[in-house]
């Protein structure tokens, strides 16, 4: 299976993502599957650190913090076989208990990180950007560890669309929009990277 192979012979959906195979990893998006790609050490370092950060910052808290893999789909009253959605962020941040299930999340998670691979950085900068966003994930962040940059969308005012990007570089602290008093440093984040 290549990093970049697709199904896309027919509408698939969310019950389809549930009977795949373990050693298969697939998401989907307007009902087209896309193979998952292993990630890199490089990857798993930054994620693993992210999501360190969310899981102390969040100890006792209403919000949980969950690293892939973990399903996310997007309309909580659709059936699994309609909704042709299917997603695993590298970091999912969920507030509202009740979209929380055995099998991952069902509605938008409130933040959504994903860390860049060189196979699959069109696939989260432009399709999960609009996935995202069309289904009302109010913050997402794209982690580019080569650049060492944070890419951050947010919703605005009107919770209709994101707001224009804002950057961080590793000499940055990021504050998730939804968590004001949370400082993330990035020299932490970013040492000792590779790609």
């Amino acid at each position: 299976m290549g990093n970049n192979a697709i199904k896309n012979d027919r509408v698939y959906t969310y019950a389809d993502y549930l009977n795949w195979p373990d050693d298969e990893r697939w998401e989907i998006i307007n009902g087209v599957a896309y193979a998952m790609a292993p990630p890199s050490t490089e990857h798993q370092r930054i994620a693993g650190r992210l999501f360190v950060e969310f899981t102390i910052y969040l100890r006792g808290k209403l919000c949980e913090a969950f690293i892939a893999p973990f399903g996310v789909t997007f309309d909580k009253n659709t059936q699994d076989e309609k909704n042709t959605h299917a997603v695993e962020p590298d970091i999912t941040v969920i507030c509202d208990k009740s979209k929380i299930t055995s099998k991952g999340c069902k509605g938008a998670p409130d933040l959504i990180i994903e860390v860049l691979s060189r196979s699959t950085a069109n696939h989260d900068v432009l399709r999960k950007r609009r996935l995202y966003e069309q289904n009302g994930v109010f913050e997402y962040w794209i982690v580019d560890s080569s650049n060492q940059i944070i890419t951050r969308f947010y919703m605005n005012e009107q919770l209709s669309k994101y707001r224009e990007p804002e950057y961080f570089v590793r000499d940055n602290i990021i504050t998730p929009i939804i968590f004001p008093k949370f400082e993330i440093k990035l020299e932490d984040i970013f040492q000792n990277t590779e790609e």
